[in-house]
Formats: structure tokens, sequence, C-alpha cells
């Protein structure tokens, strides 16, 4: 049963975001929002209510009683993994990804300066509500710097109400509320399995919820690759990582102290860094990734999964 109750949640949570993605990209065009600013703001946030909701969520159970810390650090970094790992990978393997270099390196420095931040935040073993409060306010410039960098606003304003902008938003309000239901099944599922297998909540969240949760950006990046619209893609990839490196365990930690495990101290953050680091090369030759570098990220990704599981069993 608590299989079932794991496999359900992930499927409100994927289900749930698709449905507000919808609504959110109709809101995003009829206002004329540019492809960048659709694909890193409005994509990856909106593809991210899972993990910030499951941290939430888990947030107030720790409020309560218990302690599922590692529910809400290892959902987070292992839904950056595996849109950095496996996501792009996979998207690559469908198109070539390629951004202008000074795009690369302005990004580059968001996604490497998160993960510092984070592993800073982290050093003493818990992450306390002012450093997650920090996360949060670093994201929320870095996003205010794209949107000011990148948005095209549409000037007619005129009749800006309509039908399709009003049935936009209730896809919205309806993918908002299956997201929250689907985040509560979610965690309490993934607690008991961890104790149903004697393995530890980190290794459940890092592997199990994070491809998971993984999923709605799989299928918005591989939409986006064969439509040849590659910077829609890796707008949602780059931006999702950010947020989810900075937003849900700071978030969390605002609503109360979070222990972060040394193992994620130890492995995730640091395969993190290497992986983003890698990625970025990349991406910096004028070619972009390619198959081959495709499943190089790939086999990165898979080589850390089977380590990770290999140590958890």
């Amino acid at each position: 049963m608590e299989f079932i109750g794991l496999l359900a949640g992930l499927a409100g949570l994927w289900y749930g975001t698709e449905v507000t993605i919808r609504g959110a990209v109709a809101v995003a065009e009829r206002f004329g929002i540019s492809e960048f600013v659709v694909g890193i703001a409005i994509l990856s946030i909106g593809s991210d209510l899972p993990e910030l909701s499951i941290a939430v969520d888990a947030a107030i159970k720790n409020l309560r009683a218990g302690d599922v810390s590692d529910i809400v650090v290892g959902s987070a970094l292992g839904s950056t993994l595996g849109q950095i790992g496996l996501v792009l990978g996979i998207a690559g393997l469908f198109g070539y990804l390629t951004m202008p270099r000074t795009v690369v390196v302005q990004q580059g420095i968001a996604l490497l300066g998160s993960v510092i931040l984070l592993a800073l935040a982290a050093l003493d073993g818990y992450v306390s509500r002012t450093e997650g409060i920090t996360l949060v306010v670093f994201y929320a410039v870095y996003l205010l710097r794209v949107l000011s960098d990148a948005a095209s606003v549409n000037e007619g304003g005129a009749g800006w109400w309509s039908t399709r902008l009003a049935s936009a938003i209730a896809y919205l309000a309806v993918g908002l509320l299956l997201v929250i239901g689907s985040a509560e099944l979610t965690v309490s599922s993934a607690t008991r399995v961890a104790a149903t297998l004697n393995v530890d909540q980190s290794v459940v969240a890092v592997i199990i919820i994070g491809i998971g949760t993984s999923l709605p950006e799989l299928s918005i990046s591989i939409g986006a690759v064969l439509r040849r619209r590659s910077e829609l893609s890796l707008g949602n990839i780059i931006g999702s990582n950010v947020f989810d490196t900075l937003v849900p365990i700071g978030v969390a930690a605002s609503i109360t102290r979070l222990e972060f495990d040394v193992d994620m101290l130890r492995y995730e953050l640091p395969f993190l860094f290497v992986l983003t680091f890698v990625v970025l090369t990349f991406l910096f030759r004028r070619s972009g990734i390619q198959k081959r570098h495709a499943i190089v990220i790939i086999a990165m990704y898979v080589a850390y999964a089977t380590f990770r599981v290999g140590e958890a069993v």
C-alpha cells in the first residue's frame, strides 16, 4: 500500500503540474512574454511546484512532530540532479542544445553560485531560518535580474481580460490544488516506504521523488527540442535547477530549522557542482550539447544513482 500511495502521489504531482503549466503558458502568451522568460521563469517555477509543495508540507510536519528534513533536502537535490542529468541528457539526444556564450556565463554563475551558497549554509549540519530566508532572497534577486534582462512586454494593454485568460487562471488554480494535495500523499508515503525498506529517507527522496518530480521538466524539454526551441528547453532546466537548489530548502528552513544530512554534503552537493560545471563546459562550446555530450551527461547521472543506491542497500 505504501508503494501505491507513493505512485499515486507522484502521479498527482505530475498531472497537477501539467495543468498548472498549461495555465501559466496561456497567461504568458496572452501578455506577450518572451520565450526565454517563459522557459526560465514561468515553466521552471510551474514545474517546480511539486518540490516546493513537498518542502512546505514536510516543514509543517517538522513543526508538529518528527523530523523529515531528509525528504525536503533530498527531494530538492534529487530533482536538480535529475533535471541537469537525466532531463537535459535525454533532451540532448533529440536535438542540439545551444545558447549564446554570454547567457551561458550569466546562468552558469547563478547555477554554480546557488550550489556554493547552499553548501555554505549547510556546512554546520543544518539550515537555519536566517539562512533559509537568505536562499530565497538570492533566488528573488536572480529572477528579477532575468525578468529585467529578457522580458519583452506586450504594449497592447487594451482589452487584456478575456475568456481565454479566465480559462488559463482556472487551470492555474485547479493545478495548484492538485499539487498541494498530492504533496501531502507523497511525503507521507515516502516516509513509510523508507521505513518498510529500511533505507535512509534521503536516498528515497533523492532517487524516487527526485526523478518522479522531474517528469514535467522532461516532457517540456523534449517537446521544446522537437519543436527546435532549445532555448525554451534550456531555460526550463536552468531555471528549475536554480529554483530547486534554493527555494524549497529556503522556504522550508524559513518555517523551521532543517537538518542537513552529512552524506548529502559529501555526495549530492559536490556531484551537483561537478555535473553542472561539465554541462556548462559543453554549452560554452559553439556547437553546444550534441548527442555524444548528452550520453556523457546521462552516464554520469546513472553512475551517481547506482553508487548511491549501492551505498544504501
